[in-house]
């Protein structure tokens, strides 16, 4: 068992709490009790895994953090519907600053993602793909760590059959009032039970009343 942990410890897949800190550069995600739960906010840099069924509100869940940075791109690849460019530009984000990729495969698509991380071009980089392999999870966090820049990583609920080396894994479930978030892996820190994240500050009109169920999927509308 001892040769085992050590190994584990040598290929960087285990590490011990008490070499871990809670002390990371972050900026605010938008949501004071997201932040909270952070410690802060989105981390700058790294792979944040979202596991969320396609529609529910995540995006939106992003536009506060992504429109705080509009010099640099924000690249979305193989997003699962049609992107809403009112959205965006109605959260401030200049429209010649988003570019949307389409690779034919999972290879090219997280070759794409890794290129514009490490390009210190982009900002941010969205990509939806349930099918990666621990080695490509890390060649992403290298690449954002060179270029300053955050994944974005989404993936089914269902699919992943085991952890990644993320800097943060979150799962989504749609909420009348805005998305209930489980925090499942933060680097640094714990995991945090479920809690409500409110859309009601930035988007009243679109939260329902606890007596109604309708969830409206913006700004992304599932194709078929």
């Amino acid at each position: 068992m001892y040769e085992l942990i050590e190994h584990l410890k040598n290929k960087h897949w285990l590490w011990r709490g008490s070499e871990t800190s809670l002390e990371c550069e972050c900026q605010t995600s938008g949501y004071p009790e997201l932040d909270q739960q952070l410690g802060g906010g989105f981390p700058t840099q790294g792979v944040v895994e979202l596991k969320t069924p396609v529609g529910i509100g995540e995006i939106r869940l992003l536009l506060p953090y992504l429109s705080q940075d509009s010099e640099r791109l924000t690249v979305l690849i193989n997003p699962p519907g049609n992107v809403s460019a009112e959205a965006f530009h109605h959260a401030g984000m200049p429209i010649d600053k988003i570019l949307i990729l389409t690779p034919t495969s999972s290879k090219e698509a997280l070759w794409a993602a890794e290129q514009c991380l490490k390009s210190g071009a982009c900002a941010h980089v969205l990509l939806w793909q349930d099918e990666i392999e621990v080695h490509q999870a890390r060649r992403l966090q290298v690449a954002s760590e060179t270029g300053q820049c955050l994944q974005f990583l989404f993936r089914s609920v269902t699919k992943p059959l085991f952890s990644l080396p993320v800097t943060l894994s979150m799962r989504l479930k749609a909420n009348d009032e805005g998305i209930t978030i489980s925090i499942t892996k933060r680097k640094g820190g714990w995991p945090a039970e479920p809690f409500l994240v409110s859309f009601d500050h930035y988007w009243q009109n679109l939260t329902v009343p606890k007596s109604t169920s309708v969830v409206v999927p913006f700004p992304i509308r599932k194709q078929g």
